[in-house]
């Protein structure tokens, strides 16, 4: 049994993870899983977070889907469920400290990459469509973040402010839903702590999402990335000194 404590705190991250993916529409497991992984398993951390996940994708991605560009998502669908099975199979069969250390060092990238600054954002051909679907699939179910692929290319598909957030949070909530399949394949979301967490958890990624939707006009976004990205840092290198430890 989860202690008590651990659950609210599992709560707490829940709920911060929530403002984060309300406000910027993705990266809530960038926060979530690292944070998580150091209070219980990193596989239970993915489970929960997978069910949680899902929950959060269902009420961002359904608010304005008629904008999302069907293309770019017919596009990525096919290699999200190559990933999505390369991801899991690799999950079942890494050691624990092999797969902390490899959450670490995919965080650390992506806090780099968030903080490296863009001098230009040219557009790319839809082929890379592909491998950012390969690459998200994995990640995905391998760390609970298939977003940093999905934004890094759709990103640079010239879409508008509103296409490419309601492409992304179709193309997230395709993705998590393949990841939470996968896990109820694997028996990772067999565990009953999981659903028993999830009960309180759930409530509180509503809530956090509700919140988010009320201060997204009130903060700036860029000054927000910027600041998740330091906390990115600080996460990946705690989780690799742990792993190494």
């Amino acid at each position: 049994m989860i202690d008590p404590a651990d659950t609210a705190i599992l709560v707490a991250i829940a709920f911060a993870g929530a403002l984060i993916f309300g406000i910027t529409g993705f990266g809530s497991a960038l926060i979530t899983i690292p944070l998580a992984s150091h209070i219980v398993p990193l596989p239970f951390a993915l489970a929960l977070f997978a069910v949680c996940d899902l929950a959060a994708a269902l009420r961002v991605g359904f608010e304005n889907p008629r904008n999302a560009v069907r293309a770019e998502w017919h596009r990525l669908i096919p290699m999200i469920l190559v990933g999505t099975a390369l991801g899991v199979t690799l999950l079942v069969n890494l050691p624990k400290k092999t797969a902390m250390t490899a959450l670490g060092v995919f965080i650390l990238l992506f806090a780099l990459y968030s903080l490296y600054p863009k001098k230009s954002e040219n557009v790319v051909a839809g082929g890379w469509g592909w491998l950012a679907g390969l690459a998200g699939g994995i990640t995905s179910t391998l760390f609970g973040a298939g977003g940093p692929p999905y934004v890094i290319y759709l990103s640079h598909r010239g879409l508008t402010k509103e296409q490419f957030r309601a492409t992304l949070g179709l193309t997230t909530m395709t993705s998590i839903g393949l990841r939470v399949i996968a896990f109820l394949i694997t028996g990772l979301l067999l565990d009953f702590q999981v659903w028993f967490t999830a009960v309180f958890a759930i409530p509180a990624i509503l809530l956090g999402i509700w919140v988010a939707q009320r201060i997204y006009l009130k903060i700036s976004r860029d000054a927000l990335l910027r600041a998740v990205a330091v906390m990115l840092l600080a996460s990946g290198a705690s989780l690799i000194w742990r792993s190494l430890a």
